[in-house]
């Protein structure tokens, strides 16, 4: 059982939506699997660098033919976001003031610069995308592999690729296997 592209409901949100085909946010912050948070103020000011948005590896405890967890990781799951949440709804109420709010310092600290094989990776990605738009899947795949060598700790290049080579792709076989590669590591860097 699976995501099946011919059987899947189109959303219809009632808010606006961004679409990033082209993962430009994504290459600006530095966000490198989904989901991911980044609070910007209403000035535009970076308040907190990127990070999981409550997201954590609890899911990689999943039966993945009942997509069911076990009851303590799915309240490890409900935990992380509703720690996510407060923290968001404390930022909200209290701008600046709230405790989760970094001091330009800290974030500074906190925020990892882009390094040239990041850079260079987002290149090969991006040409991999047009390539892709213009049909020459062969060479798209090839520029999404060097990204991948470049950056292997972004999901995002990793899963973008399998997805656009087949549709379901991204959640599939390969998706699982490259999880369980991590062994003990983090796929979700922990809070």
């Amino acid at each position: 059982m699976g995501w099946d592209p011919d059987t899947s409901v189109t959303a219809t949100p009632a808010y606006p939506c961004v679409i990033d085909e082209n993962h430009r946010i994504a290459e600006l912050y530095g966000l490198i699997n989904v989901p991911a948070g980044v609070w910007i103020d209403e000035k535009g000011k970076l308040v907190r660098p990127p990070d999981n948005a409550g997201a954590c590896d609890a899911f990689r405890t999943m039966d993945r033919a009942t997509f069911r967890m076990p009851k303590e990781a799915a309240a490890e799951a409900r935990d992380s976001r509703r720690k996510y949440i407060a923290a968001l709804c404390d930022w909200i109420e209290n701008g600046a003031a709230s405790k989760y709010a970094m001091a330009d310092d800290d974030l500074r600290l906190a925020t990892t610069p882009i390094q040239m094989y990041g850079q260079l990776a987002a290149a090969h990605f991006r040409l991999g995308l047009e390539m892709n738009r213009q049909g020459r899947t062969r060479e798209a795949q090839a520029q999404f592999a060097h990204a991948q060598k470049l950056k292997p700790e972004n999901w995002s290049y990793k899963r973008q690729a399998w997805e656009l080579e087949q549709p379901g792709k991204a959640a599939g076989p390969e998706f699982w296997a490259a999880v369980d590669a991590l062994g003990d590591k983090h796929y979700y860097p922990p809070e």
